[in-house]
């Protein structure tokens, strides 16, 4: 039995470039060929952690920002950094996803998560502020928190951090196209998808 080809997308919810990379994504979800699956993976960017950020990262995250912004159009809301208490954690993050996933919720909650921390300066490092939008997005409260804190849901981000470790993957967000046995990193362009799309038909001629 053939299997289906499969776009892998490595990401993590509180990744400023997936968030920079988010027009250009849906634009070639909308055009791929009807015969390629997308699966969404979480990379997991910085595990659990109650330490405030350090001022030097604080700068180069804010520097980040400002060049998505600049470059990209991305709209970022840089009141985040007076407003919330930054720390370098996004493991609580990654499994309100998979919480809200549970719930059949789960890209309803990676956008509530990037929007929440981009442009309404909330902290999706804040257990409550996961809540929050749990709740703006009509989810099941008691559910969604079981699940969140849940050794499954765990588990299943320790399997998706993994499998981003061993997959060719260099840094968030990443396309990898698995044909087959082959696991072939496809070119992410922040402004223009066609190079993705071609690259992506090139690979189904030579590889199918």
């Amino acid at each position: 039995m053939q299997v289906s080809p499969r776009l892998y997308y490595f990401h993590d919810p509180m990744c400023s470039w997936c968030w920079g990379y988010q027009p250009v994504w849906q634009r070639v979800q909308k055009q791929l060929p009807e015969v390629i699956e997308v699966q969404y993976v979480l990379g997991g960017l910085a595990p659990d952690n109650d330490k405030p950020m350090s001022e030097a990262l604080i700068r180069r995250i804010r520097q980040t920002w400002h060049r998505i912004q600049s470059d990209l159009g991305a709209e970022f809301n840089f009141d985040f950094w007076a407003e919330c208490q930054p720390r370098r954690s996004t493991y609580p993050a990654c499994r309100a996803i998979l919480a809200a996933d549970n719930q059949q919720q789960s890209m309803a909650m990676l956008d509530a998560i990037q929007r929440a921390y981009y442009t309404r300066a909330l902290n999706p490092s804040d257990p409550s502020v996961l809540v929050q939008l749990a709740e703006e997005l009509s989810l099941d409260r008691v559910r969604f928190i079981s699940d969140m804190n849940a050794t499954e849901t765990k588990q299943r981000l320790e399997q998706q951090v993994t499998m981003a470790q061993h997959w060719p993957v260099n840094g968030f967000p990443s396309l990898v196209l698995a044909l087959g046995d082959r696991r072939l990193p496809v070119v992410v362009n922040y402004s223009d998808e066609q190079m993705t799309l071609d690259q992506i038909t090139d690979f189904l001629t030579r590889f199918s």
